[in-house]
């Protein structure tokens, strides 16, 4: 037998389910996943420019603290009302973005390849969502450069923290921290029992203040499109592209499914 036989295929060019991962396959996952490498890249060349041109420690401070506070709600808002959508996969140019970014995650709850967000459209979110509030703050001060790098910077490296504590979420490991344990029993309701609900990641602030957040008890029954997010197979055959791209329409729980 050749070696280029028996030799393994690249680690990311493997299927990973986090179901089937212990935490330190995760942490070896997670630090070379593409996404998370560019993340810290990215933070640090934003940094590099803060030291350059750096905003005084006031609106630095500041600039921080509101693109950290601002970040919950803006997933919260995205995750909601874009990613839940009923109106992405029916314009066919976002069809493929929609499948990508949330579709398949629901599908495949513990698929880690489709966990992590699509560069192309989280980078854009992240510098939208973070820089333009670090230059208002620090245009005050005469530093909005320094206030943009620092508040984008701190919007990548939360992004980071994020990926992470997600991924813990879907890994069959029991967190010891009461904090994270809780959030993954929130989540996991989120994925395996209703999907209309528990949107936040790491703090449920903002589905408590709109009436989103839920317990298993408070909903008995369990969301018909909770794995299909409402494309259900009827749905596809008026609006067809997702199904194109996905070999179909999945149906049933996705440990039940031929991988």
């Amino acid at each position: 037998m050749k070696l280029a036989e028996t030799a393994r295929p690249g680690f990311w060019n493997r299927s990973h389910h986090l179901d089937k991962m212990t935490f330190r396959e995760l942490v070896i996952a997670y630090v070379q996943y593409p996404a998370i490498i560019a993340y810290t890249a990215l933070a640090l060349i934003a940094l590099g420019l803060y030291a350059w041109q750096p905003a005084p420690l006031v609106p630095t401070l500041i600039a921080v603290g509101v693109s950290t506070f601002v970040y919950p709600l803006v997933w919260y808002v995205l995750h909601r009302w874009v990613l839940h959508s009923r109106w992405m996969f029916k314009v066919s140019p976002l069809a493929a973005t929609w499948k990508r970014i949330h579709y398949d995650h629901h599908q495949d709850p513990n698929h880690l390849e489709v966990l992590f967000g699509a560069l192309h459209t989280t980078l854009p979110t992240i510098a939208i969502a973070t820089a333009p509030l670090g230059y208002a703050i620090g245009s005050y001060w005469g530093a909005g450069f320094g206030g943009a790098c620092i508040a984008f910077a701190t919007g990548l490296l939360t992004t980071c923290f994020y990926e992470f504590v997600h991924c813990i979420q879907h890994l069959a490991y029991k967190p010891k921290s009461k904090w994270i344990a809780e959030m993954k029993k929130r989540h996991m309701a989120h994925h395996f029992h209703d999907e209309n609900g528990n949107y936040g990641i790491t703090t449920f602030f903002w589905d408590k203040a709109f009436g989103t957040f839920y317990d298993r008890a408070d909903r008995p029954e369990k969301s018909a499109t909770v794995f299909n997010l409402g494309y259900t197979p009827e749905i596809a055959k008026r609006w067809p592209k997702v199904a194109e791209l996905s070999g179909g329409v999945a149906t049933g729980h996705p440990r039940q499914r031929d991988r």
